[in-house]
Parts: C-alpha cells; sequence; structure tokens
C-alpha cells in the first residue's frame, strides 16, 4: 500500500471520529436542555439517538482495528489509531451521560421537581465546548490546545460543587425533598463526568502525537473533594 492510500484511510477514520464526536456533543446540550425543560419527549429522543452513537462507535472501531491488521502500521500512524479506539470509547462513554440525563428527566415525569439549577445549562455549555475543541486538537495535531482543555474542567467542577452545595442545603432546610434533589444531583454528576472524560481525549491526543503518556489532572483544591473525587449523589438507578 502506498503513503497516499493510507493517508487517505486515516483522514477517513479522523473524519468518522469527528462525526461521532459531533453526536455526541449535540446528545450533551440537547440532554441538558431537555431536563432543564422538563420536556420527557426530547429526553426519548436522545435516548432513542444513543444507539446510534453507539452502532457508529462499533463501526469506527471495526475500521480502525481492520487498519491496525492488514496495514500493520508503525509509530505516529500506529499511535493515532490507537488513540482513536480510545477516544471513540470516550465518546460512547459520554454519549451514556447524555442518556443517563435523559433517563433520569422521563424517571422524573410530570411530578412537581424543584427548579433545575442554572448551573446545569453551564456545565452542559462548557463541557460540549471543551469536547469540541477536543477533537479539533486531535485532528489538527495540536498538542498545545490538548495540553490546555483540561485546564478548563475546574470551571465544570467549582459548578458541580455549587449546585452539590445548594441542593444540600435545600434537603436540610426540607428533609422530605431528599429524593427530588437526588435526580438533580445525578444530572449534574454526569455532566462533570462527561467533561472528565475529555481529559482523557486530550491525553490520548498528547500520545498520538508525541509518544508521550501523562495525566493531565486539573488544578483543583484537594479539599474539596473526597477520595480524590467530587462529592457523588446516590445512584437513582
Amino acid at each position: 500500500m502506498t503513503r497516499k492510500i493510507l493517508d487517505q484511510q486515516l483522514r477517513e477514520v479522523k473524519e468518522k471520529l469527528l462525526i461521532l464526536g459531533n453526536m455526541v456533543e449535540r446528545a450533551l446540550l440537547e440532554s441538558a436542555e431537555a431536563f432543564r425543560r422538563r420536556d420527557l419527549e426530547a429526553s426519548r429522543r436522545v435516548v432513542e439517538k444513543d444507539r446510534e452513537i453507539n452502532d457508529r462507535r462499533f463501526a469506527l472501531e471495526a475500521l480502525t482495528i481492520g487498519l491496525i491488521a492488514t496495514q500493520q502500521p508503525v509509530a505516529g500512524d500506529l499511535r493515532l489509531l490507537a488513540a482513536v479506539l480510545e477516544i471513540a470509547g470516550e465518546l460512547e462513554r459520554i454519549g451514556d451521560y447524555a442518556k443517563g440525563i435523559a433517563i433520569i428527566n422521563i424517571r422524573m415525569g410530570d411530578s412537581p421537581q424543584p427548579p433545575v439549577p442554572a448551573e446545569i445549562a453551564m456545565m452542559s455549555q462548557k463541557a460540549a465546548d471543551m469536547l469540541h475543541r477536543a477533537l479539533l486538537a486531535f485532528v489538527n495535531r495540536d498538542t498545545e490546545a490538548a495540553r490546555a482543555i483540561p485546564q478548563e474542567d475546574d470551571e465544570v467542577d467549582a459548578l458541580y460543587l455549587r449546585i452539590y452545595r445548594d441542593l444540600m442545603g435545600a434537603v436540610i432546610r426540607d428533609p422530605s425533598a431528599i429524593e427530588q434533589v437526588n435526580w438533580l444531583l445525578w444530572a449534574a454528576h454526569n455532566l462533570e463526568r462527561a467533561a472528565d472524560r475529555v481529559t482523557n481525549i486530550c491525553e490520548r491526543t498528547v500520545y498520538a502525537i508525541t509518544g508521550e503518556m501523562t495525566e493531565m489532572d486539573a488544578t483543583w483544591d484537594e479539599l474539596e473533594r473526597e477520595d480524590s473525587g467530587l462529592p457523588r449523589p446516590r445512584s437513582p438507578f
């Protein structure tokens, strides 16, 4: 196989990765917006679209593994394809977080609920923006952007912590609100985890380009964490 043909196939892999990433980005935004509006039908659409995200992830993995098996790439090409496999998995997981928020909304149903914190929309927009730029950094081989984006995860963490503290205060004032508050906390937790997955994508980008394996933990006051993680709500499922 000539270098020209291999480069064409690598471009195809990256294009399919961007398509998958765009679908996941939309799912994240649409799920949070449906949650904010309590739009059950929109949430059902997010759940249904998650099947296509999964199918595209598996198709991309099959294509990538096929290239590795048949073309036996080395060095940078092999690292790129290995990174695609990892990033596709991260994207599918972020899609699961979006689906999880949609399922929470559906299970809440039409019953009276406390207002959705404004920070939910802010978290979804920030996480989606980070994801969009992380994927561009990957296809554009931009290590500077890939190293910088994870530092923005602190902003998402801070929003989540604000939600957590406000809602815990609401429970203290009215213990009967615990179930409704837990729904809201779990939706926010999903968005916080989605942003964490973007950091993983950035780590794989740096690896694909430089061969360097490094963790890119954002700077965060460890006193705000429990076992080095933000407070986690009780699973509603």
